[in-house]
């Protein structure tokens, strides 16, 4: 009977320590979260509230009913959490404050491990979730969204992280926002099935971010693609980089990277499909480069990087370099260019293909000559240089090109 007694008891402490309370009113909102203890969870039913910037200062769980919107009224910042095991799920977060001292978010955190952000709206707002300092968030479920005409510099990122690590960033829409995920500083996080698309600057811009993984992510006619630099140890796999068009956008920019792995992939339609400076041992297996203005821009600056078994097709250039001397592996890919034969029925083409045309070397040093395109003057010079090469890089060629392309994805999104 003794153990049954202090069972109850302890029961009861623990609903103490760990109280539920409900709240319909800004007034009852503010009186909940100020007498709120560590580990309690309140519950906002639906309706407008103006709380002005709730301070979270202690692990505790908030969650929506109905969507309740929070409204910043274009002053302030909504939530700012400073301790760790805070949750966040089914509120929407409207109109937050813009300055260019402050990063007001709809949610920032600092040093707030453990964070969990579920389900939840964020519109208009400065940045969408900002957080620093931070080991262990996960942004799961989340639609982030500005649909108002803003410039870069008066609007932030939807999804912002800073020194922080093991991250799970998983199943969130975002657009509108300056970058759709930006992460500097961050280390063993994970990026999958999100959907980023008419972010003003970057879908996707990282740097100095090691032993990360990109998985499965749509990245759709964003200003300038994904931006990846000065980082090492990385996987992208399984994304789609589509429909970055203007004279400075591409797909994916890699700039002073190595050590990665870029596979099965998709970039369609893109102005350029990748763009690589300074960058080394890169293994790029498996994608495909479909309609993309250049599907490839590999900077002489780069070296010992693979390109095996990728499709290139209808791309008005298939690759492209600013230097003699290249210094990567290409072997095994599919060219829809490629004119050779296959006397052995092996599936390989018996004659090397060299991807980079002498028109493309020309454009890539007097942009102006694409008006050229198509033209009978560049059929020419082309096929002069294919019999009798002498300006294209030697070492650049694919020794054992695919005669059909490779069933990478049964279908195309």
């Amino acid at each position: 009977m003794k153990w049954v007694v202090t069972f109850c008891l302890l029961f009861l402490a623990v609903m103490t320590l760990h109280a539920k309370s409900t709240v319909q009113t800004t007034d009852a909102l503010l009186r909940e979260l100020k007498k709120a203890k560590a580990g309690d969870t309140i519950i906002i039913k639906s309706g407008h509230y103006k709380p002005g910037n709730i301070i979270i200062d202690k692990p505790m769980t908030l969650i929506g009913e109905g969507l309740p919107v929070l409204d910043g009224e274009n002053k302030i910042e909504i939530i700012t959490v400073l301790a760790k095991d805070v949750t966040i799920i089914g509120l929407k977060l409207i109109n937050t404050g813009v300055s260019s001292m402050n990063d007001f978010a709809a949610i920032k955190a600092n040093t707030a491990h453990r964070l969990k952000v579920r389900d939840n709206v964020l519109v208009n707002s400065f940045f969408g979730i900002h957080i620093s300092n931070t080991i262990g968030a996960e942004i799961i479920h989340n639609t982030i969204y500005h649909d108002q005409v803003a410039e870069e510099s008066s609007i932030g990122n939807g999804i912002h992280l800073w020194k922080s690590a093991q991250a799970k960033i998983e199943n969130n829409r975002v657009s509108g926002h300056r970058d759709g995920i930006y992460f500097e500083f961050v280390t063993s996080s994970a990026v999958k099935n999100n959907y980023i698309e008419k972010n003003l600057r970057y879908g996707l811009h990282f740097m100095f971010s090691h032993e990360n993984q990109y998985i499965e992510n749509k990245f759709i006619n964003n200003g300038a693609g994904v931006a990846v630099m000065y980082t090492h140890s990385i996987k992208m796999i399984k994304n789609i980089f589509s429909q970055n068009w203007g004279s400075s956008s591409y797909g994916m920019l890699l700039k002073d990277i190595s050590d990665s792995e870029v596979r099965e992939n998709q970039f369609l339609n893109n102005t350029v499909g990748i763009h690589m400076e300074g960058s080394s041992r890169i293994k790029f297996f498996k994608n495909i480069f479909q309609g993309n203005g250049y599907a490839l821009r590999l900077q002489a600056s780069c070296d010992n990087n693979d390109f095996k078994q990728n499709n290139f097709q209808q791309n008005t250039f298939d690759v492209t370099t600013n230097g003699v001397t290249v210094l990567n592996n290409i072997t095994g890919n599919y060219w829809d260019r490629y004119e050779g034969y296959d006397l052995n029925k092996d599936g390989v083409g018996d004659t090397g293909y060299r991807p980079v045309s002498l028109y493309s070397m020309i454009v890539e040093r007097v942009p102006a000559s694409i008006l050229l395109w198509r033209s009978f003057m560049v059929f020419l010079l082309d096929r002069a240089e294919k019999n009798f090469p002498a300006v294209i890089p030697e070492n650049l060629i694919d020794n054992k090109p695919s005669m059909k392309p490779y069933d990478l994805f049964k279908k195309s999104n």
